[in-house]
């Protein structure tokens, strides 16, 4: 030790005696991060419900065509085109927007295909389904919801064109990919889709939801926000009544041929006996039947 050494180290041991035997405080430990959410707890939080009715549902009412909802200048498919795709090549002039080919490994198939602008190898998958989603409380979404609804890139996928077609409107209980591998990611998205935008499911989707994360317990919940369902259903109106009289036609003869204005009216026989003017299970033209 040098000689300056020394006084200092003295000068060190004093201030340990005099203070006591401070010692720097123990470190503050990070707070913990939060445990992530299970796809499997997500899913018990969705309501449980039958299929509403399909009526008044068109592709319409989610849009017309493809929109550009982050405002990057390419509409949603081209960018999930971009996202799913590899081996990308691009339309000159279209700022790398536009793909005229690239390669997809197929999720749902797990086969590679070739994509080639216009051609028929490649769909843009809504994962929920429209029509799905129609039937599982997209009718309380309002326009501009259903129009994010069908271009969320969560809700989107490329895929194989002829996986897509084949699963149609179908949910989980009737159609799941091909790709065992794949399956717990298609279930884990459609559960997080149906949270974001407040959709039911039936309870065989459910149960077939459950069967699939059985097999990937540790499967993570797509982290989303919920919105609230801003529109109105229109409830469908009755039919009005006829405010038409009923008219009672005197001599009529049975089985005879009576005017369509006079359908389902009334008419007494000779003999006094009621007909009514009507068509018949195996003949639909209206004569005078009992």
């Amino acid at each position: 030790m040098s000689r300056w050494g020394r006084p200092l180290a003295a000068i060190a041991t004093a201030g340990a005696l005099l203070f006591g035997g401070f010692s720097a405080a123990p470190p503050v430990e990070a707070a913990s991060p939060k445990p992530s959410v299970s796809a499997s707890s997500v899913l018990n939080t969705l309501p449980v419900k039958g299929k509403a009715a399909k009526t008044g549902y068109s592709r319409a009412k989610f849009g017309n065509g493809w929109k550009d909802p982050d405002r990057n200048g390419c509409d949603a498919r081209n960018d999930i085109l971009k996202r799913d795709l590899t081996k990308d090549r691009f339309k000159p002039g279209t700022r790398n927007c536009v793909i005229v080919s690239g390669t997809l490994k197929d999720p749902y198939t797990g086969k590679t295909i070739k994509h080639v602008r216009g051609g028929n190898k490649v769909d843009i998958d809504h994962v929920v389904a429209l029509g799905q989603a129609w039937v599982s409380g997209a009718q309380k979404l309002s326009t501009a919801q259903r129009t994010a609804f069908a271009n969320d890139p969560l809700n989107l996928r490329a895929v194989d064109a002829s996986a897509n077609r084949a699963k149609g409107d179908r949910e989980a209980s009737a159609w799941l990919p091909k790709n065992k591998a794949f399956r717990c990611t298609y279930v884990a998205t459609q559960i997080a889709v149906k949270k974001k935008y407040a959709l039911s499911v039936t309870s065989a989707e459910k149960a077939a939801m459950k069967r699939v994360l059985a097999t990937c317990p540790g499967q993570k919940a797509v982290k989303v926000t919920a919105i609230k369902p801003a529109g109105k259903v229109s409830t469908p109106k009755s039919p009005a009544k006829s405010t038409t009289a009923v008219k009672t036609v005197k001599g009529v003869t049975p089985g005879a041929f009576c005017k369509a204005a006079l359908k389902g009216h009334k008419g007494i026989s000779a003999k006094g006996k009621t007909y009514i003017c009507k068509a018949s299970s195996t003949d639909s033209r209206l004569r005078w039947r009992v």
